[in-house]
């Protein structure tokens, strides 16, 4: 247990690194790598980044009709592999045509040649659609009597009203009481 303010490098920088240290925030998307990479390697995803950055690799077009499987490689290698890619029906010829498009993104992307072919399977996708949150459960009559005498003071009429469908969302969300 050190008592110092430095880092591992005895710096005392207050940028990401002494965040990384000390338990600080950091973006989610940093630690999905490490936490997805020994499950996805399984199935032959061995570059797990691909399931998670393909929209940006691809581009919003590409990546609604195409969706990475399985990336193998051949023995011994960690180049030069083939993309077991599902593209949906009816794009699988114009996707076959922008095959060197497509590699080259991925390749550029991975800054090596990760991907020498593709292997094309035409294939429904899976729905990749925002995540809609479950509507809040209707307030009991004591929740709501209790949410609007916090509001009475507010006078701004649509301060109110935000604040109102603030308070029934986190209320009916199963915000338990304490």
């Amino acid at each position: 247990m050190s008592g110092g303010s430095g880092g591992k490098d005895g710096g005392s920088g207050g940028g990401p690194e002494r965040l990384r240290g000390r338990g600080g925030l950091r973006p989610v998307a940093a630690a999905m790598t490490k936490v997805t990479g020994p499950i996805l390697g399984k199935r032959g995803l061995g570059e797990a980044q691909i399931l998670t950055e393909w929209p940006s690799i691809m581009g919003a077009e590409l990546a609604d009709q195409t969706a990475p499987e399985k990336l193998s490689f051949p023995p011994g290698e960690r180049r030069h592999g083939t993309l077991r890619l599902r593209v949906a029906p009816g794009a699988a010829i114009a996707i076959q045509h922008r095959e060197p498009q497509i590699i080259e993104r991925i390749n550029s992307f991975f800054g090596y040649p990760a991907v020498a072919r593709l292997a094309i399977i035409q294939a429904p996708l899976k729905k990749r659609g925002p995540a809609v949150p479950p509507a809040p459960r209707p307030l009991r009559p004591d929740e709501r009597a209790r949410l609007d005498g916090r509001l009475a003071a507010v006078g701004d009429p649509d301060l109110r009203a935000a604040l109102d469908r603030l308070g029934r969302a986190v209320l009916g969300n199963g915000a338990r009481k304490r």
